[in-house]
């Protein structure tokens, strides 16, 4: 499998633009047969996936993201998917199989580019204000609002609700020397500002009196949370209320539209509806940490990324460009 895939666009492509096409979009035909060969492919190779494809930084292998929780992912996604939608294994033709690999391909290469070359399920605090991380960097950044993503008006009945009182730590995190802690959430009762992680504090001190350790994190060798002032992120948050919805999963989803969707068809809110519901006990909503934080539940990390990909990737259909066609 490659590790990165190229960006494909319409213009690159010399296809003329058929608006008609647009109208008229290539349907999938859901391969059982193709499905059990490319399942039977992966598992013959399944230690190599898990020592020389799921790799942190090229080099070891992720603690994150393993082969059984891609697995178990990959058939609740073609077996009982999303909403009337399926992650594409290839039809049943002869060669059928081959286009079910390639999907899962680029879905591989666009998951190694977003987190497990990273080993993180949360998303990292990387956005640098004026020298520093703020600790507001989990409303958003790059000056974004998570809590904003709506959907659109005909999904918007799908969105989780903001809970200004949910309070909320990330389980896995940068690692280089001095990264960022965790991103965490909560009131402003609880946290009536926040300041910023001082990536360059010696925190392992054990002459000090008292004594000093680094404690904040598993493996941190240096850096700390910084409260004693508020410091401003990229867009002027300096609170975390309400801040939850930072990204989680292999494809990083995020925000109050992602993660309602993911409730509204796969958790608890299908289940109390009336809805065939996979995950009856989740609430997504309620707690958006449980992608990474499930240990009985691994693949939640890999369905997150798998829904966004079945959603969004493979329903790709613009300027005659359709990427099952394709």
């Amino acid at each position: 499998f490659p590790t990165s895939v190229p960006t494909i666009t319409a213009e690159s492509h010399d296809h003329p633009k058929k608006e008609e096409e647009s109208a008229k979009p290539f349907e999938p035909v859901k391969g059982e047969t193709s499905a059990k060969e490319v399942l039977a492919i992966l598992d013959q190779i399944k230690d190599r996936i898990d020592n020389e494809v799921f790799l942190y930084q090229g080099s070891e292998p992720s603690t994150v993201y393993r082969y059984q929780g891609f697995k178990s992912g990959l058939q609740v996604m073609f077996d009982s998917g999303v909403a009337g939608k399926f992650f594409y294994l290839g039809d049943d033709s002869s060669n059928g199989y081959l286009y079910g690999l390639v999907n899962i391909a680029a879905f591989l290469g666009q998951s190694m580019k977003e987190t497990i070359q990273y080993d993180a399920c949360d998303e990292n605090s990387w956005d640098l204000v004026n020298s520093k991380y703020p600790l507001s960097n989990a409303c958003g950044q790059l000056g974004q609002s998570y809590q904003d993503y709506h959907c659109s008006e005909e999904e918007k009945h799908m969105e989780c609700p903001v809970d200004p009182n949910m309070s909320i730590k990330g389980v896995t995190h940068a690692k280089w020397y001095g990264a960022p802690g965790p991103l965490f959430c909560g009131p402003k009762s609880e946290y009536p500002f926040t300041g910023y992680w001082d990536y360059g504090y010696e925190c392992n001190n054990p002459w000090a009196d008292p004594p000093e350790y680094c404690t904040d994190y598993e493996g941190q060798r240096a850096g700390r949370y910084d409260n004693t002032e508020p410091v401003e992120n990229s867009a002027g948050r300096t609170d975390v209320e309400g801040c939850c919805w930072w990204g989680r999963g292999v494809i990083q989803t995020t925000g109050i539209c992602n993660f309602g969707k993911l409730n509204y068809f796969l958790g608890a809110r299908a289940a109390e509806e009336g809805r065939p519901s996979r995950y009856p006990t989740i609430d997504f909503c309620k707690d958006p940490e449980i992608i990474c934080s499930s240990k009985e539940f691994t693949e939640l990390k890999w369905i997150a990324g798998m829904f966004y990909w079945v959603e969004s990737l493979q329903s790709y259909n613009e300027r005659g460009w359709n990427y099952f066609a394709e």
